[in-house]
C-alpha cells in the first residue's frame, strides 16, 4: 500500500488564535510547523525535513514578516521554499514590496478558509511541479551531454525519449512526435527558397529544427495532472496554469544550459520552440504576446505542425476534426494564429501532409 505524501506548511505568526485557527484548517492535508515570531521561523525553516510551503505573517514585533522573508531570501537553505505573506495592509504598495522581496502569493485578512487552502494546494502543487522538473532537468542534462559523444541514431533516440515523456503525461502517441517532426521538415523545405525564410532556413539549421521539434511541449511535465489530463473544459484559473508550460520548456532548458556552463544550437531552437509555440501572428497567443516576425522562425513552423496534428487527433476532451476539416480551420486562422506564408504552403501542399498522416496513422 503506498503512503501519500504530507506536505509540511510552516506558519509564523505572533497570535496564538491565528495560529490555532490555521492549523486547524490545515493540519487534516498537511503537516503543520507553528512559530510566533520571525526569528523562530527562520531557525526552523532550516530543520530537517524542510518544511515546503511558509504562511507568513507581516505585522509582528521585533523582526516583522518583510524582514523575514528578506534573511529567508538571502539563506540558501530557505530561498527557494515558496512564502505567502498573509496582511491587512492590502495596498499595492505594500504588495509589490512583497513580490519584489521574493513573495510567492499574498492573502488579505481577514483570511477566507476556501480561499487559504486553495492558495496553499496551488502553492504545493506548483513546488510538486518544480521538483519534478528539476529531476527531469537532470536526466534531460545526462542526455544532452551524451548526445554530442553518439552517433546520430543514438542522438535522435534520445531526443525520441525526451518527447515520448512529455507526451505521456497527456496521452499523446508516439505517432504525434513523428508526424509532427515530418510536418515540419516538409514545412521548412517548401519555404527555405522563400525570400523571407532562406536566410533562416539553411541545410543545418532544418536539422536541428527537426530535431528540436518533438520536444516543444516538453514544459507539460510541470503541469498537474488533474489539469493536463481533466475531460471536460478549464477553468480559467487552470487556463493559465496550462499556459505555463511554454515557460517551464523555457526554464527547463535554460537551466541545462547555466549548468553545462554553455549553450548549443539544438538547445537554442528547442528553447525558442518550447516558450514561443503558442504565439500567435496577430500578437494575441502566449507567453510573451510577441506577433508577425517577432516570433521565431522555428516557432512559427512548430505551430501550425502541432495545431493541425492536434485537430485531427482524438484528445481527452475532443473527437478528431477530419482531414479537410483541420485544413480549412487552419486556411481560416491565416494572417490570424499563423504566419500567412506558412499557411499557404501548407494549403498549397496539403496533399504531402496527408501522405505524412497516412504514414503515421493512429494506433489502436
Amino acid at each position: 500500500m503506498t503512503v501519500k505524501q504530507k506536505f509540511t506548511v510552516l506558519l509564523i505568526d505572533d497570535s496564538p488564535e491565528i495560529l490555532d485557527t490555521l492549523g486547524a484548517l490545515l493540519s487534516e492535508d498537511y503537516r503543520v510547523l507553528a512559530a510566533r515570531d520571525g526569528l523562530a521561523g527562520l531557525d526552523i525553516a532550516t530543520r530537517r525535513p524542510q518544511p515546503h510551503l511558509i504562511l507568513l505573517d507581516v505585522m509582528m514585533p521585533d523582526v516583522d514578516g518583510y524582514a523575514t522573508l528578506a534573511r529567508l531570501k538571502e539563506n540558501p537553505l530557505t530561498r527557494d521554499i515558496p512564502v505567502v505573506l498573509l496582511t491587512s495592509l492590502t495596498d499595492s504598495v505594500n504588495e509589490e514590496h512583497a513580490f519584489e522581496l521574493g513573495a510567492s502569493d499574498y492573502i488579505a485578512k481577514p483570511i477566507k478558509p476556501n480561499v487559504l487552502k486553495a492558495r496553499v494546494r496551488a502553492q504545493i502543487e506548483a513546488w510538486q511541479a518544480r521538483e519534478f522538473l528539476r529531476t527531469q532537468n537532470d536526466q534531460l542534462k545526462a542526455n544532452l551531454l551524451r548526445f554530442e559523444a553518439d552517433n546520430d541514431l543514438t542522438h535522435a533516440s534520445a531526443i525520441r525519449i525526451l518527447a515520448h515523456m512529455s507526451g505521456m503525461r497527456d496521452n499523446a502517441t508516439g505517432q504525434h512526435c513523428e508526424r509532427v517532426q515530418d510536418f515540419v521538415w516538409l514545412l521548412a523545405r517548401l519555404l527555405r527558397e522563400h525570400h523571407r525564410f532562406k536566410d533562416t532556413l539553411t541545410n543545418d539549421y532544418i536539422d536541428v529544427l527537426v530535431q528540436s521539434a518533438p520536444l516543444h511541449d516538453l514544459g507539460k511535465v510541470g503541469i498537474p495532472d488533474r489539469i493536463l489530463l481533466k475531460a471536460g473544459p478549464l477553468e480559467a484559473e487552470e487556463c493559465e496554469v496550462m499556459k505555463s508550460h511554454a515557460r517551464l520548456g523555457w526554464d527547463a532548458i535554460e537551466q541545462v544550459e547555466r549548468e553545462l556552463g554553455r549553450s548549443a544550437p539544438f538547445l537554442s531552437v528547442t528553447k525558442e520552440i518550447a516558450r514561443s509555440h503558442h504565439e500567435r501572428w496577430d500578437g494575441g497567443g502566449y507567453p510573451d504576446g510577441l506577433g508577425g516576425d517577432a516570433i521565431p522562425v522555428s516557432a512559427r513552423l512548430v505551430a501550425l505542425a502541432d495545431v493541425f496534428d492536434a485537430l485531427i487527433s482524438r484528445r481527452p476532451y475532443k473527437e478528431p476534426f477530419s482531414l479537410d476539416e483541420a485544413r480549412d480551420i487552419i486556411a481560416a486562422d491565416r494572417g490570424r494564429r499563423f504566419d500567412p506564408d506558412v499557411t499557404d504552403a501548407f494549403v498549397a501542399h496539403f496533399e504531402e501532409f496527408v501522405e505524412v498522416v497516412e504514414k503515421y496513422p493512429e494506433r489502436g
